[in-house]
């Protein structure tokens, strides 16, 4: 008897004749939990000592004060803050791929979904972190909850960052059941597969699946209603948080378009994190017959198409500066491209309007070294953005003689370098236990590209 096909052999647009097996199929995905692969314990090692780096720098930051931040009057919001929204803003794909595609039955986003739901899940936590690391007390942080108490204290509901709290934490709760719902029916694949420990967590995480109709039933149901609960979240999630901003009257700042400005943004840079993190894990871990050059291309598209929504509001927000006649925000905008900051300023205009119009051409979406790289300068392009709008609004308001220069500090950059870490220390971790393709929507696709002829 012949061997089975390897992985590899798999085609793009899972033809008929190429198809995998049921079980080549949980042979291929799970093949990642198991073995030992020298890369994926390097990264591990390198998330883990950043991450203990981090710490420490914390440690000393509570010890000695926020002095030892790059604070100094008039800017109070710094690394920290510009932080917390990119982490947000990351978070933003990976329900855009799991819930409105599931919607619009965007059959290709099954082979980058589960990837997508963890990443956004490990991505709130991380940009949860940083409203307690900013506020610098960290055994203070209740008071940012809206809890009666017996000193007749409230929070001021009629804050901004109050409406933070409520929708980073519905949006995190509403993240974490969508990506634990969605993998129940594959932690009964790692099951059945496992022995030992392992079998025992697995079969307590499976809750019961057994793949009866019945179940399948009430799972597709589960997942419809969590999709359509998810969906609203995408764009009310980062308006909310735009709305930290927008509801001042800081120059720069005080915009409608802030909201669908911030969406978009969120679902640029989320959809870039993805590329970034997935294509090493196809390489690493063999998957190249189920993340595709096709699945690689319909997410450059989307990259394509929020680009060219930032690359507008960027240019919409210098036109109405110049229209208004208005001379704070006109200078707050010139200082932008031509003060103190502009090296942030035009990386943000290079890396998030000007570099993904090379995505026009079809064979550049399909190149993965070049993605690669597109992808790495959008994220660090999307968190200059964050940092040129806090940073020159804050640093140049109206009274001259406030004005200030904003440097970051070490402890700074070594918590920014940190989070990067944290996050990176759960997604490696996050591949060795659970598949990151879902085995079950693979099947379903490949069943239906079989009966179909191949048609997408």
């Amino acid at each position: 008897m012949a061997p089975p096909p390897p992985a590899t052999a798999v085609v793009d647009t899972l033809r008929p004749t190429s198809v995998p097996r049921d079980s080549r199929i949980n042979v291929d995905i799970m093949a990642h939990t198991k073995g030992v692969q020298w890369p994926y314990f390097l990264a591990l090692g390198a998330a883990v000592f950043g991450v203990i780096q981090a710490v420490l720098v914390l440690a000393w930051q509570t010890y000695a004060g926020l002095g030892v931040a790059g604070y100094q009057a008039p800017v109070f919001w710094g690394v920290y803050i510009i932080t917390f929204v990119f982490w947000i803003g990351i978070g933003h794909a990976g329900t855009l791929i799991s819930a409105i595609l599931f919607l619009f039955r965007a059959k290709w986003r099954n082979a980058v979904n589960r990837g997508a739901e963890a990443m956004t899940v490990f991505a709130v936590l991380t940009a949860a972190l940083f409203p307690l690391i900013h506020i610098g007390r960290l055994w203070k942080f209740y008071f940012l909850l809206p809890y009666p108490n017996q000193r007749g204290l409230w929070v001021n509901f009629k804050s901004p960052l109050l409406w933070d709290v409520f929708a980073v934490n519905t949006y995190m709760l509403i993240s974490i059941i969508f990506f634990y719902v969605g993998l129940i029916p594959d932690i009964a694949v790692a099951r059945d597969r496992a022995t030992g420990f392992k079998k025992i967590v697995y079969t307590i995480l499976a809750l019961g699946w057994q793949g009866t109709g019945r179940q399948w039933k009430a799972h597709n149901r589960t997942v419809l209603h969590l999709s359509g609960l998810a969906t609203p979240l995408v764009l009310s999630v980062h308006s909310v948080v735009s709305w930290d901003f927008a509801m001042s009257i800081v120059p720069g700042w005080h915009a409608t378009i802030f909201a669908p400005y911030f969406v978009a943004g969120a679902v640029f840079g989320g959809f870039a994190m993805v590329i970034v993190v997935l294509i090493p894990v196809r390489r690493i871990f063999g998957l190249e017959a189920y993340l595709t050059d096709y699945h690689f291309e319909n997410m450059s598209r989307f990259i394509l198409l929020t680009s060219l929504i930032c690359g507008y509001a960027y240019g919409a927000e210098y036109f109405i500066a110049w229209y208004s006649a208005v001379e704070y925000e006109q200078t707050s905008f010139w200082l932008r491209a031509f003060g103190p900051y502009w090296f942030s300023a035009w990386c943000m205009i290079l890396f998030n309007a000007v570099f993904p119009q090379l995505l026009w051409f079809k064979r550049l979406r399909t190149n993965l070294p070049f993605l690669f790289v597109l992808c790495f300068l959008i994220n660090l392009g999307m968190w200059f953005e964050r940092y040129v709008i806090i940073i020159t609004s804050l640093s140049r308001e109206y009274i001259p003689a406030a004005w200030g220069l904003y440097i970051p500090s070490a402890v700074e950059l070594s918590v920014l370098a940190g989070s990067f870490c944290w996050f990176g220390m759960w997604f490696l971790l996050f591949l060795k236990i659970f598949p990151v393709i879902a085995i079950a929507e693979v099947k379903e696709l490949a069943i239906h590209e079989k009966e179909h002829g191949g048609a997408h």
